[in-house]
Formats: structure tokens, sequence, C-alpha cells
């Protein structure tokens, strides 16, 4: 099956909604998403994600004055059957009292495709999805992975303009997550088809999403590559939510962070107590005699491709670092830390 070229843009102009009895779910947002890209919404539960999936989809309504558009077509007041989108459930949301085949069939059947060609379609996606061999199978027969995959492959099988996905690994144990995760970023690039993927899940986030739009108590926040959200997060909410942070409060004077185990250049502006921030792998392990910042090791975690250390001494609180070197730490034992002053981050508040 071939790609849809460049897929189709999506533009949300002032989109907020606010339920009858007063709950307001989204703040007005504004947001671009461009044709065959991945946009993944991430943030907590009931921070309106998925109330903004289902507004793109049609399923809600947004307040009066916010529109929805699909490419240059205003789609605000159309129905989700009229704007050909596919949408992947965490519950999957596939018939039991249906088989594979016609679990696939079924979109295609009530867009009113011939028989023949709902059959060479339907060839089609148990090919991509490498499930040819569950055909004839019932859904209740079928492992979690196996639903996800059938229900993807219903999802796609109508060529829709857009698709849908909300938390759809969820249910799912992690190492079939992360499997799942690489098949679906593959699949939606080989497509082309322009994404929008709802999760609470930073991992799945980063893997799938060419943008992440970070959403908190119904307002986008930020919106920026995997990278950016990671490394330039723009408040306190995006930096503490993706991936863990350190937050330090030192006191800057004559170029330098002065903090209760060393000082650091500090390369920015201003001088006075501040608040810093900066990654677990940004800080990298020295001898003690060789670095600029001491601290002392309080706990270790062995994580197979890295080991988490808790450092004391270091800054007013407790400092979390990560580091690849293949040795053990002792509880107790000094170290030295580097951390190069580009990867200091100090917020807004």
């Amino acid at each position: 099956m071939s790609a849809r070229g460049s897929g189709t843009a999506i533009r949300l102009a002032d989109c907020s909604k606010t339920f009858p009895n007063g709950t307001r779910a989204l703040e007005r947002i504004t947001l671009e998403m461009r044709g065959g890209e991945t946009v993944v919404f991430l943030g907590p539960s009931g921070c309106g994600k998925t109330t903004l999936l289902r507004v793109i989809a049609g399923l809600e309504s947004p307040d009066p004055g916010g529109r929805v558009f699909f490419d240059d077509e205003d789609v605000t007041v159309l129905p989700i059957e009229r704007r050909n989108v596919g949408m992947v459930f965490q519950s999957y949301a596939l018939f039991p009292n249906m088989n594979v085949e016609e679990n696939i069939a079924y979109g295609l059947k009530i867009h009113g495709a011939p028989q023949a060609q709902r059959a060479k379609r339907v060839d089609e996606m148990l090919q991509m999805m490498q499930i040819g061999e569950l055909r004839e199978r019932r859904i209740t027969q079928l492992s979690g992975g196996q639903r996800q995959r059938v229900a993807l492959a219903r999802a796609i099988a109508v060529q829709p303009r857009v698709l849908l996905l909300d938390e759809p690994l969820t249910a799912l144990d992690a190492l079939l997550r992360e499997r799942l995760r690489i098949e679906i970023d593959v699949l939606l690039h080989s497509l082309g088809i322009t994404a929008a993927y709802v999760t609470h899940d930073q991992g799945e986030a980063m893997a799938i999403g060419d943008r992440v739009a970070v959403v908190d108590r119904g307002a986008i926040v930020q919106v920026g590559t995997p990278r950016e959200i990671y490394y330039k997060p723009a408040n306190a909410f995006v930096a503490d939510f993706i991936g863990t942070m350190n937050r330090v409060r030192g006191t800057v004077r004559d170029g330098f962070l002065e903090l209760p185990g060393g000082r650091i250049p500090w390369i920015q502006c201003g001088e006075g107590t501040v608040e810093v921030l900066f990654r677990p792998n940004d800080a990298r392990i020295m001898p003690p005699g060789e670095a600029a910042l001491r601290g002392e090791v309080v706990q270790q975690f062995f994580l197979g491709d890295r080991t988490r250390l808790h450092v004391a001494g270091v800054a007013d609180r407790m400092v979390v670092v990560e580091t690849t070197e293949h040795r053990e730490f002792k509880v107790a034992e000094r170290i030295g830390l580097l951390i190069e002053p580009d990867t200091l981050l100090r917020l807004k508040d």
C-alpha cells in the first residue's frame, strides 16, 4: 500500500470545551499539525488531552468561536462519520461477534465498498500487520497485542484523512508496548498519514512523536520536538513531567554559581540567589580531586544500561545523577561532578 503523500493538515483555532455541568475541559487552544506529521498529546490523567482528540474527531464540539480545519476545509460542524478519520482506542472497541477479517472489513462495508474491493483491502491490511494467520479467529481468541494490530488495521483500512489514537498501548505489558511503539512509528511514517496520539507515557511520546504537545489543566503549555521538550522545557511543569529533573538553589557571584559542593561558571546574566535545573545525564562523574563540584553517594540503583545515583552535599538538596560507567558505587563514596554551564536551565515561573 502506498503512502498518502503529504497527508492532511489539521488546524485548531481557539478551540475550548466547556461541558454542560460547567466543567472547563479545554482552554482556548490554537494548534497546527502538518500533513503527514505525528503529534503526541502528552499529559497527566484528566488534563484534557482525550477531550482534545475528541474535538478533532468530531465526537465533541468546541465552544462557540472554536474552529477545526482539515487542510482548508472547515469541518467544525461535521460529525465523525463525515470527517473520514480513523480511531484506535485503549479498549480496542472491536466487535466480539465478528472474526478478525470481518472486523477489518467493517468500516469498508459501512462506506459502501464493493465486496471485491473489501476483500483486496483486508488482504493488504492482514499482510501489513503480519496477522494473516489470524484471519478467521474470533476476537476473544486474540492476545492484547493481536487485538491492537486488528484495531489499527480496521482504522487504516478505510484510508482515513487523519488517524487518531487514544492511549492505544496502555493495556499492554511493558515488553509488548516497547515493540508496538516501534511498529506504530514505522507504520505511521510509511503511510504518510497525519496522526494525533494521546498518552500519559513520556517514553511513548518521545518514541512516536515528530512533535509533542504537553497538556496541563486543559491548555497546551509547550509544543516541540521530543529533544526540545526534554532539553528546553518551557516551564516548571514540563521540566518536572518529562523525565527526571534536578532543582537546586545557589548564589550567583562574580560569574560563578556557588553551591554547597563547590562552584561552576555561570554564563547567564544576573547575580543573587537563583534556582537552576539540570538533567541527571548532564552531570558527569569525575574523581573528586579533579572536579569543581563534590558530593557523597547516598544510594545507587542499577538499571541495566545505566546506574542512577542519589548524591548528597552537591547542592541544597539531594541530586540524581545517571552514568553508564560499568562499576559499582559504594554508599558514602566521595565523587566529583562536572556539569557544563550550558546544560543548566533557569526557568520562568
